[in-house]
């Protein structure tokens, strides 16, 4: 069985922006633009009736669209960098789609992820680069930011056992509703008014 996660996609032009900052960066095996992504849950290798499980949970999700930007670059692993990543920028509509999907997981009986949900879109995994050329690179970078967009739905993605970074294949869509506005009181009383006659 394939690895298993959840994720949000990355829009066309927003992946053209992350695309520039390829580059630049001695030892680092950048990811290719079609597999940018925003893990929300990573699963893991699970059986069919659990993957089949988690689908029909996952198809519950009754949630809107939300909208986030793209911003500011950093590493993970301080002393030794150890990927490179594109931040993004603060919603709380996303950390509540990933918490209830955290949710789902435990109750099918997956072990709690362990690590704390940190949004962030993949750029590059290091191998050997110095930690002096990581530094350079980011201080280049920081003020990356893309225009806000609009996430209308999330995906289950899988990936065959590889070093990691792809190609990942999209296995299941799950559309997200349109945000629902509540008519204000105002726009109510200019609502036509029913003619008795």
């Amino acid at each position: 069985m394939p690895r298993l996660f959840t994720a949000l996609e990355i829009p066309r032009n927003a992946a053209m922006s992350l695309s520039l900052l390829r580059g630049g960066l001695p030892g680092a095996r950048w990811i290719d633009v079609e597999n940018y992504h925003i893990t929300l849950r990573f699963i893991g290798d699970v059986d069919g009736r659990t993957a089949d499980e988690i689908v029909e949970r996952l198809d519950r999700i009754d949630r809107p669209e939300f909208q986030f930007r793209l911003e500011g670059i950093g590493s993970f692993g301080s002393k030794k960098p150890h990927s490179v990543w594109a931040g993004v920028s603060q919603s709380p509509e996303m950390y509540a789609l990933q918490g209830e999907i955290e949710r789902i997981c435990q109750r099918i009986g997956l072990p709690p992820d362990p690590r704390k949900f940190t949004p962030h879109v993949t750029l590059a995994r290091l191998k050997s680069s110095r930690l002096d050329d990581v530094v350079q690179y980011l201080a280049g970078r920081g003020n990356f930011h893309t225009s806000t967009f609009t996430a209308p739905r999330f995906v289950l993605l899988s990936s065959r056992e590889s070093v990691g970074g792809g190609p990942y294949l999209t296995e299941e869509v799950f559309p997200l509703h349109e945000a629902r506005s509540t008519p204000s009181a105002s726009s109510r009383l200019l609502q036509p008014v029913k003619s008795l006659v």
